[in-house]
């Protein structure tokens, strides 16, 4: 994602950005100063990802919905997402919305 992300001349985002102060949860990349993340959820083609099943899905859960009330958009994708250029299209749009919106 970092490299197409670089290649798109997309602004370089915080790598494993950390968004919560008691908490050690990290955004995969994040840009502050959009309050925007991005979140690469692997293992989603198997179907036995952390993400998609019990404990881990709740965890997630927690996370995303502890960023949302602190104002941060989460974008979530898979790696199919990332190969095929959706997540980067995704992300350029979310650049595109004004921040005072």
């Amino acid at each position: 994602m970092a490299l197409h992300l670089r290649c798109a001349h997309v602004p370089d985002p915080v790598v494993e950005f950390r968004f919560h102060q008691s908490r050690r949860w990290r955004f995969d990349f994040a840009w502050p100063d959009r309050r925007l993340a991005l979140e690469v959820e692997g293992g989603t083609a198997s179907g036995r990802s952390r993400h998609s099943m019990g404990a881990g899905f709740e965890a997630d859960c927690e996370k995303y919905n502890a960023a949302t009330v602190m104002g941060w958009r989460v974008l979530r994708v898979t790696g199919q997402m990332v190969k095929d250029g959706r997540a980067l299209r995704l992300i350029e749009l979310a650049m595109s919305v004004p921040l005072n919106r």
